[in-house]
């Protein structure tokens, strides 16, 4: 249109228009880019503010490093902004391609280390986990290379999360180790509240109650109150992740008590963030531990449905599976077979889909419950199978061992499956690693379900004692549904 030298064309077959743009000399090309790209951000601001993407794709295009990364990473932040954590990760992706393309100094080396463990957020975030391990494996190098032991301990933390999420619990006790001595001895605070942080989650993993509570206690406790709602490059804050560990240990230790006094804090600070999925995910997941082992179904039930949701609007994998099982065992325990069903089905593809990328952790507890789903709906070939299973892959976390054998003694002690030698011995191995772990709930569900054996087997007296210890506990612990069971009984 319009008379050369004022003329614009305008292609209207693809082909034609990248036949046209392959003839401008690449000196050219790297020209008009630079020039689109600096006008968009002159003439059209508001435009290059809400599509970063496209400014750093032409600033990219005409070789200007510095302004091509500042605009991948400000269209990766956005992206994560609105939970689009593909598309957050791409552009991460971007900016690495064009960084690992500079002179190598100590400058462009400390960007590549910055960008690396931006991305491996997002990677965690999709459950992409061998690719988020190569991403920090550079870093790790990048560390040495710079002789950094700030950075150092960065990945060291950043590493213990990994491990414990892959079920390498003694590796991430090591690494979370090592970064805290670092931490200490650069006098890095932050970096040293990030590893407990971190090191409260692997403990847990590996099922030492008492020592996340410890930790997760002292973290809160020393975080500093303009710190509360900081990230510290974690996927929500890190107080978030702090209590989170901490209600849910403290409902496995049965200290409901405390546990309820530290949901209402992690309640009263999430409430705000609307939008952040992250926090809100975890805040409802460790209330709905608490009721859910307490025995309060209907509050457990409604916190675990707002988990899912949240996990489900902010794409968030990595725990979806647990809560979706957990979801199953609730709607069973409350009579409904057709959702119990459904959300069993659901958790396992999910269940199985994480570990096709390496997503562990949490699979002995996940099988546990699919497993207690299914004693309670009736499938009782499929319940003995997820309690197998549990078994199976929990050799390095007692406290799901302890719960999948409790499993394995009430499918035992089950109508027609009644075997007492075996309920007896799976109890008994229950309650061994329950006192072990200070389960009090559990060894209160052993003593009921020992006694239980004791009674269909008409040994009144030993049922009698038996039965009132798990009464007594769950007196004690206000586990009022669970006590109402164990009257029932007798």
């Amino acid at each position: 249109m319009g008379t050369p030298p004022h003329a614009s064309y305008a292609f209207k077959h693809a082909l034609v228009q990248d036949a046209a743009y392959a003839t401008l000399l690449k000196s050219r090309r790297q020209q008009l880019h630079g020039i689109i790209a600096r006008l968009l951000t002159r003439e059209q601001p508001a435009q290059a503010e809400s599509l970063p993407e496209i400014i750093a794709h032409h600033f990219t295009e005409a070789g200007l490093a510095s302004e091509a990364i500042a605009y991948w990473r400000k269209a990766a932040q956005r992206a994560g902004g609105r939970w689009a954590n593909r598309e957050a990760a791409d552009a991460f992706t971007q900016a690495l391609m064009v960084v690992d393309r500079l002179p190598r100094c100590r400058e462009s080396l400390e960007l590549a280390f910055e960008i690396r463990l931006e991305l491996r957020t997002m990677l965690n975030l999709l459950g992409d986990v061998q690719q988020m391990l190569v991403r920090l494996r550079e870093a790790e190098s990048i560390a040495e290379q710079l002789d950094d032991d700030q950075r150092r301990g960065r990945i060291g933390a950043v590493m213990t999360n990994v491990y414990t999420n892959l079920g390498a619990f003694d590796d991430a006790i090591v690494a979370g180790d090592r970064a805290l001595v670092i931490a200490q001895r650069v006098g890095d605070t932050r970096l040293r509240l990030l590893t407990t942080s971190y090191l409260a989650q692997a403990h847990a993993h590996r099922s030492d109650y008492r020592r996340v509570v410890e930790l997760a206690v002292d973290n809160l406790a020393a975080m500093p109150p303009e710190w509360v709602n900081d990230y510290f490059g974690r996927p929500a804050p890190v107080t978030i992740f702090d209590y989170y560990y901490l209600i849910s240990s403290l409902a496995e230790l049965g200290l409901f008590t405390e546990a309820t006094k530290y949901e209402a804090e992690a309640m009263q600070l999430v409430e705000p963030m609307r939008h952040a999925f992250n926090s809100l995910g975890l805040a409802y997941y460790a209330a709905s531990t608490l009721h859910l082992v307490k025995g309060d179904w209907e509050v457990a039930r409604t916190l675990i449905e707002r988990v899912i949701d949240v996990l489900r609007a902010g794409k968030i994998v990595i725990m979806l599976p647990h809560a979706v099982a957990a979801s199953a065992w609730i709607a069973a325990q409350r009579g409904d077979v057709t959702d119990g069903l459904q959300r069993l089905r659901e958790a396992e593809q999910l269940l199985e889909r994480n570990a096709a990328h390496g997503i562990v952790g949490q699979r002995g507890g996940t099988y546990h419950m699919l497993g207690r789903a299914c004693l309670l709906i009736g499938l009782f070939d499929e319940a003995q199978r997820f309690g197998e299973q549990a078994v199976e892959v929990s050799t390095r976390q007692p406290g799901f061992t302890c719960n999948a054998r409790h499993l394995l003694g009430d499918l035992a002690s089950h109508g027609s499956r009644f075997d007492p030698t075996s309920a007896e011995s799976h109890y008994r191995a229950a309650l061994q690693g329950a006192e072990t772990l200070a389960m009090r709930p559990l060894i209160a569900h052993c003593h009921f379900g020992l006694g239980k054996v004791a009674r269909q087997r008409g040994l009144s007296q030993e049922a009698d004692l038996t039965l009132a210890v798990a009464k007594s506990m769950y007196a004690g612990m206000g586990m009022s549904f669970w006590l109402r069971e164990a009257e029932a009984v007798g």
